[in-house]
């Protein structure tokens, strides 16, 4: 594993491939692929789209574990705070509070001051604004990669694999990304922290039970202006 500067260390990993479990309907599936390959009435798919559905996964995670206490408040990972060890799940962790600021223009666990901010980060439950409106699939995205427990987090198996394969990513052509064109902001972010600042009350901050001092905007997010 290798993180920044001079905080940077290596680790071993021993690659693999693990092979994704068979469909129920496989077998079946594959007799009707190989009357097809025989010249047979095509109703289903073809023996090299089958091959596709069972290719092999490499998994080259870091097995070693370190209990260094670093990191901006906000992006810690309850392991960490918790001194039991950590490893590359904290990552996803990370990505996880990075997406919901992106989403909703905050932080999920920021409390007034340190301490409390560790504390909500190891006993909050995590909760949704009502409003910029987000997808039940970026909800969902956002609770697997905010477990508390990093051997449930997703990423902690397969690393990027797991969370590439999420259905907030369906859209996504990975190989292409580099040529797709990044879709329009629906509400301008501008508009979003702009509520955020003047403290606008809402159902959901109400259920939330936040105060000014708690969960308020993020000041790592810049807005532009």
């Amino acid at each position: 594993m290798l993180t920044d500067f001079d905080l940077s260390f290596s680790t071993e990993c021993k690659p693999k491939l693990e092979f994704p479990p068979l469909p129920a309907d496989f077998e079946k599936r594959k007799k009707k692929a190989a009357s097809v390959g025989c010249g047979g009435a095509s109703k289903g798919p073809t023996p090299s789209e089958l091959e596709l559905e069972i290719l092999p996964i490499l998994v080259a995670e870091p097995e070693a574990t370190s209990n260094s206490f670093v990191g901006t408040e906000e992006y810690i990972a309850p392991e960490i705070i918790s001194g039991t060890g950590h490893s590359s799940p904290v990552d996803w962790w990370t990505f996880g509070i990075f997406l919901y600021e992106l989403l909703y223009g905050r932080s999920p666990f920021r409390g007034r001051n340190r301490q409390r901010t560790f504390t909500n980060v190891l006993t909050k439950d995590l909760a949704f604004p009502a409003n910029p409106p987000v997808s039940d699939e970026a909800k969902d995205l956002m609770r697997q990669l905010l477990q508390r427990d990093p051997a449930a987090r997703l990423g902690a198996k397969h690393g990027a694999i797991d969370i590439r394969a999420h259905p907030f990513f369906k859209s996504i052509e990975w190989p292409l990304i580099r040529d797709m064109k990044p879709p329009q902001l629906e509400v301008p972010v501008k508009a979003i922290s702009g509520e955020a600042e003047e403290g606008r009350p809402s159902t959901a901050e109400e259920e939330m039970d936040w105060d000014e001092n708690e969960a308020r905007p993020s000041t790592s997010l810049d807005y532009g202006y």
